[in-house]
């Protein structure tokens, strides 16, 4: 028995041991653009896991997650910036977050006594609210144009270009490297956080309320605080969010915090999984990097126009939403618990099918030798060129 949870130990810590090195490693091979899309990919993945959260565990419908976001992106923007406060940047971090909580409890009675396709109205009303302040508060937001983004530091680490440049084992360490890792550390605090939310007690109690508001009463759980405590825990995992969409896009503007934001969001949810960590931020890589790609590729793709050609064509912006709301479709029709569903059932189908062994001598312990060349003593130590956001 002490044989099989050692094994079984071991097995859970290369699954995440692996994943973790190998995403530790990207900055050294993948050009800017690439690492864009990954912040991009992981700043949506906080917001989404909140979302899942409040929508996928605890049943509540939100339309105005994109207010929050804003929340924390602006929020962030003027504690550490000018004009304002200009608190530390570490600090105004933490403070946004909180101030999207803040946010959060306040509409949380709200979200204590209202339920379903009327709380989701209820939201509604959020995000066209804070797209009307957003546009008329020029000295906190700056108006129509938006304001730029002060670079977080740590510890005197600036998560920014510096002169002189940084360069790691020859690769010159800019921005998008930099935020690489705090954005791979905010994910891992996300993941666990909410990984431990659900299988803990809150989570039980969410999805008892999920299931019947009536069954859960039965059972002690007291619903209109839990409802109210899943809003205010999501309204923080979405100014997380915000707070790193706006490091890496550099500055924020009021049109970005839309209701199509909001919908994204739902999308992610629905598309990777409602309820699932894994799923939301399989819905949010998806949703997120596709668009970008389609742009990128504009020219190589059929039936897409690249940006600003004029030609009356779908671009790329229009046939991402084409293609994702399909997924919609697709995955409503037939796979209704998402991605992280399909993928658990195809492991389990894998699991029962009998493996197959060939002729002794044939498998990777044979001494056959290996087609892999030796390239340990070619290591380059010059500094190699990366593009990088101007």
């Amino acid at each position: 028995m002490s044989d099989l949870l050692r094994s079984g130990r071991l097995r859970g810590a290369a699954t995440f041991l692996l994943p973790a090195l190998l995403l530790c490693a990207l900055p050294f091979y993948l050009d800017a653009f690439w690492l864009r899309i990954g912040l991009f990919s992981m700043a949506a993945a906080i917001g989404a896991v909140g979302l899942s959260l409040l929508s996928g565990t605890a049943g509540q419908l939100s339309l105005g997650h994109a207010f929050f976001l804003a929340v924390g992106a602006y929020g962030y923007v003027w504690l550490a910036g000018e004009p304002g406060p200009g608190l530390p940047p570490a600090v105004a971090a933490v403070l946004a977050v909180l101030l999207a909580g803040a946010a959060g409890g306040l509409f949380s009675p709200v979200a204590g006594r209202v339920k379903g396709v009327y709380l989701g109205v209820a939201t509604l009303a959020l995000v066209f609210l804070g797209h009307h302040v957003l546009l008329t508060a020029d000295s906190v937001t700056g108006g129509f144009n938006g304001r730029s983004v002060p670079p977080l530091e740590l510890g005197g680490f600036t998560f920014a270009e510096t002169d002189p440049e940084l360069t790691v084992l020859g690769v010159p360490f800019g921005a998008e490297e930099r935020l690489w890792y705090l954005g791979l550390a905010l994910f891992a605090l996300t993941w666990f956080t909410a990984r431990g939310v659900l299988r803990g007690r809150p989570g039980r109690a969410l999805a008892a309320l999920r299931d019947s508001e009536t069954a859960a009463s039965v059972m002690g759980v007291p619903v209109a605080r839990y409802r109210s405590s899943a809003f205010v825990v999501s309204s923080m995992y979405a100014g997380l969010a915000g707070v790193l969409l706006a490091l890496s896009f550099r500055r924020v503007v009021p049109d970005y915090f839309s209701l199509l934001l909001s919908v994204d969001y739902l999308a992610m949810i629905v598309i990777g999984g409602l309820g699932s960590v894994a799923g939301a931020t399989a819905g949010a890589v998806f949703v997120t990097a596709l668009p970008l790609l389609m742009t990128r590729y504009a020219d190589q793709l059929p039936l897409v126009a690249t940006p600003g050609s004029g030609d009356g064509s779908i671009g790329p912006t229009e046939a991402s939403r084409y293609l994702y709301g399909a997924a919609i479709v697709v995955i409503l029709l037939y796979a209704p618990d998402g991605l992280h569903g399909l993928a658990r059932r195809t492991r389990a189908r894998l699991r029962r099918r009998p493996s197959v062994t060939g002729p002794p001598g044939t498998g990777p312990s044979s001494g056959a030798p290996s087609a892999e060349t030796d390239t340990a003593g070619d290591t380059a130590t010059t500094a190699r060129a990366k593009e990088h956001t101007p």
